[in-house]
């Protein structure tokens, strides 16, 4: 399975490519923590990682790394704005419960 992202994550993380002058694309990745176990990470990509997973939606290459894959298989990456608020929406279908907060998710 693959990870993508929608039309509007693809716009900004290229807006964002651009505006910052240099990159490759977009890492995604899970790190243990929070009252769930695992966040997300995201992070703009300057190189690849030879083990790295490489997958490319909408344009933008999504890098991944093997130990966060099992994780994120699946997952759609979107760029909401609801109220005052915007940021990237994970549509992860291996996410069984989030916190509160929603900063921690389980699988």
């Amino acid at each position: 399975m693959s990870v993508t992202l929608t039309e509007r994550a693809a716009r900004h993380v290229n807006r964002y490519l651009e505006k910052r002058g240099k990159g490759i694309g977009l890492r995604l990745g899970v790190r243990t923590t929070g009252c769930s176990g695992l966040a997300y990470k995201l992070e703009y990509v300057d190189e690849v990682q030879p083990e790295d997973q490489i997958f490319e939606s909408q344009g933008v290459k999504v890098v991944v790394d093997p130990k966060s894959l099992p994780y994120l298989a699946g997952t759609e990456l979107d760029y909401a704005r609801e109220g005052l608020n915007e940021g990237f929406k994970f549509n992860n279908p291996n996410e069984k419960a989030s916190c509160g907060c929603g900063e921690s998710f389980t699988v």
